[in-house]
């Protein structure tokens, strides 16, 4: 998993930081900050539809 690209961690109060990353073969990763070595991995388009489907709110159950 060398030639993924992290971005910054997304941190809550006293919780884990989640990590997102991409490589260039089209893969996209999900992570704790800190475990990136057991990242989920699945498609960039999984992960595009992930993000637009907690942000129409889809996952506010689990809040």
């Amino acid at each position: 998993m060398d030639d993924i690209t992290w971005e910054e961690p997304f941190c809550g109060e006293g919780a884990s930081c989640f990590r997102l990353g991409t490589d260039a073969t089209g893969n996209a990763y999900v992570a704790i900050a800190g475990a990136e070595d057991a990242a989920l991995i699945d498609s960039r388009e999984a992960l595009r539809r992930m993000i637009l489907d907690i942000k129409a709110g889809k996952a506010d159950h689990l809040l």
